[in-house]
């Protein structure tokens, strides 16, 4: 009999979590479910794919709890995180575990699985350092970590060391990697890229596709600086600003005005075609200033089969081997950004000899069947070993 798994998120959105999120829920699809504590597309998608669903919608208050902190809009929140817990935990008493899929989501399902008796899984998705979260974000949650989740999977080892230098005790986490399917990869025809080339406006033009979320710390800035010295090429910066980080996306149009490149500049937003988007793209890249716990996208180019171009910060270095299947550069550095994208525009042969190593790679160690076999295992174990404890006690009484 397949676990009983409540998998829970807190936001509505589709980022890279919620695409991971999206197929563990689909292995586990007739015995398990997802509550999310806000409404939005990524509701709609799992309803798609024939996910049970549910939302419960969280408070101003905890919706509004930022990653950098407050600490009279936390204290306000606390009440709030207290109610929706006693709300969770009626609806965890169905479930064999609690598994949660970010961190706003833990905290409240630390607390629910308190409350209801049953074991929480928290999937970390970030890293816990200074540059991503506020001194007392981290501490919170490597605390409940330390108490209350019987298991932390991290998505790549610079996320689990993240987790165990903030505190987290080192023997309860363990890695397994995302995983990505390379189905929709492959299945993207040269009549498709050639349609979406024509109508982006692309022609003959050598392209630069670069797919996150519209962040300060995903350095799309960055990639600007580099495009004023790569005369022709054009950029296409798929994602929209999520978490109150409008005013960013902003000041990137308006930087592309200032620095003379708004006309290659191509700021799609979200799209569900990204596979497209990435065969149309002779370069992927990546140009995070900060720590990237894992890099998804970096992934998706390799299977797309595009040469990546990544900064060398956190899981990015476990990806990509520089010069094997990939070029890494320091994050920030503008001028070693540019020469490596300058580098392999003009150079079609690295290009292919990159994409193709990069697949290897990424076929090989990023599958998505190892993936789910990975979270299904440490489910599994966390069932087995609580059904065992509870046989037991069982026992034990039935003797005394």
């Amino acid at each position: 009999m397949k676990p009983r798994v409540l998998f829970l998120d807190h936001t509505g959105t589709l980022g890279g979590a919620e695409l991971f999120l999206l197929d563990v829920a689909l292995h586990h699809v007739g015995s398990s479910s997802v509550l999310l504590f806000a409404d939005g597309p990524f509701r709609e998608r799992l309803e798609r794919e024939g996910v049970a669903v549910k939302v419960l919608p969280a408070s101003h208050f905890v919706s509004g709890i930022k990653r950098e902190g407050s600490g009279m809009r936390d204290l306000w929140a606390v009440p709030a995180v207290l109610r929706l817990g006693w709300r969770v935990a009626r609806i965890a008493r169905g479930y064999d575990v609690l598994y949660a899929n970010s961190q706003k989501a833990f905290v409240v399902s630390a607390l629910a699985g308190k409350i209801a008796g049953k074991p929480v899984i928290w999937h970390l998705h970030d890293a816990l350092t200074a540059e991503h979260f506020s001194r007392g974000h981290r501490y919170l949650v490597v605390a409940l970590a330390n108490y209350l989740a019987v298991r932390v999977i991290a998505n790549s080892r610079a996320t689990a060391e993240a987790f165990a230098r903030s505190g987290g005790k080192a023997e309860r986490v363990s890695v397994v990697y995302n995983g990505i399917d390379p189905e929709p990869f492959d299945s993207v025809t040269p009549a498709e890229v050639d349609s979406l080339r024509e109508e982006l406006g692309l022609a003959a033009s050598l392209v630069i596709g670069a797919f996150s979320r519209l962040a300060p710390w995903k350095g799309q800035h960055v990639l600007l600086e580099a495009l004023t010295r790569l005369p022709g090429v054009h950029i296409l910066l798929v994602g929209e600003a999520l978490f109150g980080e409008q005013a960013y996306a902003r000041a990137l149009r308006k930087r592309a005005e200032e620095l003379g490149v708004a006309d290659r500049v191509h700021f799609l937003g979200f799209r569900e075609d990204v596979p497209r988007l990435m065969r149309v793209s002779d370069v992927v890249a990546h140009a995070s200033v900060a720590s990237e716990p894992f890099g998804r996208m970096i992934v998706e180019g390799m299977l797309a089969r595009k040469p990546v171009v990544a900064s060398r910060a956190g899981g990015t270095t476990e990806i990509v081997e520089d010069g094997v299947s990939g070029i890494l550069f320091p994050p920030g550095d503008t001028s070693a950004l540019t020469g490596a994208l300058a580098g392999l525009l003009a150079d079609p042969s690295k290009r292919r000899a990159l994409a193709e190593a990069g697949r290897a790679v990424a076929s090989e160690y990023f599958s998505l069947e190892a993936m789910l076999e990975g979270v299904a295992r440490h489910i599994r174990e966390v069932v087995t070993s609580r059904q065992q404890r509870g046989a037991g006690r069982f026992v034990g009484r039935k003797g005394s």
